[in-house]
């Protein structure tokens, strides 16, 4: 039996329902990765999962900018095509939804409803983080080092 609802309030969960309204929204932009997948050491180019939880931010290649800030001695703004001008290596990385397995909790956490399949295996290609690092200067009280994209968004209803 469908129940049709107008709106309610996020994370409010749909008498009957398993998964709210915001997670089926989640649901519907993600995927995971097909578990016969991990037969391969690298996880096949369009079988890895998404976790995408904001609008996909536009970013142009010829603007963006790498700023490297806080604790640290020279701030740095690298372009992306000084970036690339740098040595770069190649790794194989395993990566893993923080919130892989999830959907199996009591109480369940509110968000992408994963079971077991956010996982998977890509070869990484770049410059390291160190010597970029250690260009800028990082200061005896700088402890951690903090990422921060150009997606944003409410999640949560927040």
């Amino acid at each position: 039996m469908a129940k049709v609802v107008e709106s309610l309030p996020a994370g409010t969960l749909i008498e009957g329902a398993e998964i709210t309204p915001d997670e089926l929204q989640l649901a519907v932009r993600n995927h995971s990765m097909p578990l016969e997948a991990l037969r391969y050491p690298i996880t096949p180019i369009g079988l890895h999962y998404l976790l995408i939880h904001f609008d996909i931010p536009f970013v142009d290649a010829a603007t963006w900018e790498l700023g490297v800030g806080g604790k640290v001695r020279r701030p740095l703004r690298l372009r992306l095509d000084e970036i690339k001008a740098r040595p770069a290596t190649t790794i194989p990385v395993t990566l893993e939804c923080a919130g892989n397995g999830r959907a199996r909790l009591s109480p369940r956490p509110l968000s992408q409803p994963w079971l077991g399949e956010a996982v998977g295996t890509a070869e990484w290609t770049g410059t390291p983080l160190g010597p970029i690092l250690a260009d800028a200067g990082v200061s005896d009280s700088g402890a951690d080092v903090v990422f921060t994209g150009l997606d944003r968004g409410v999640q949560g209803g927040l």
